[in-house]
């Protein structure tokens, strides 16, 4: 696609150019060997408004997302994994290679691990995902995951239809967005997830599934 343009006095001028001309202006005052670090950035602006219950605001926000809530404590949680699967009718499920063994434990689904072999085209024909996450955002209701052992590569949550995610409560939700960036690694492969995958097009008809999992599932796992 060609760049837009438009005409400034003799000539024409490309939108990439009017672009870096605004950057090459705001940097005009910066010194040649100043480095990002080398300033300070004040934080001082609010972290959080301190929900009542972080817990609640996340199961109502990810609720509100068309995300599916449960709840169970850790000897109710192999029961409960095992009746989505099987609800789903899932005969497959891809397990990253940290995952607790006993989150699975009831489950009579074929595991497949998730390998460097493992392609986007066989990704396509498992039915289900479960992982944890790395952290929960009340405030969004953002699940983040970022490859840990737990989680696996980001693209076993992205190809299958169906994601059930474990999350622990309270140990692993924040009340913001910022409070979740002072715990996440910004060199890790972070997947941000609030909600199934949803997109409109031009006359807002709501399509699920396009760029993830048709359903989220998530239980908060009481620690």
């Amino acid at each position: 696609m060609a760049a837009h343009r438009r005409r400034t006095g003799g000539g024409r001028v490309s939108s990439r150019d009017l672009v870096l001309g605004r950057i090459r202006r705001a940097l005009a005052d910066v010194p040649r060997g100043e480095r990002p670090d080398d300033v300070p950035v004040p934080r001082d602006y609010l972290a959080t408004h301190s929900p009542a219950d972080a817990v609640e605001l996340l199961a109502e926000n990810l609720a509100d997302y068309r995300a599916v809530v449960h709840r169970a404590d850790a000897a109710g949680l192999p029961g409960l994994v095992a009746r989505l699967l099987a609800a789903r009718d899932a005969e497959t499920v891809v397990v990253p290679p940290g995952l607790p063994e006993e989150w699975l434990a009831a489950t009579t689904a074929a595991r497949v691990a998730d390998t460097a072999d493992l392609t986007p085209r066989r990704l396509d024909a498992v039915d289900s995902v479960v992982t944890g996450c790395a952290v929960a955002v009340a405030e969004t209701g953002t699940l983040v995951l970022d490859g840990s052992p737990d989680q696996g590569r980001r693209r076993i949550t992205l190809v299958p239809d169906h994601h059930v995610c474990v999350v622990r409560v309270p140990g692993q939700v924040v009340d913001s967005v910022p409070q979740a960036l002072a715990r996440l690694v910004p060199t890790r492969p972070l997947t941000w997830i609030s909600g199934p995958s949803a997109t409109s097009d031009i006359e807002l008809d709501r399509v699920e599934g396009v760029h993830g999992p048709r359903t989220l599932e998530v239980v908060l796992l009481r620690e």
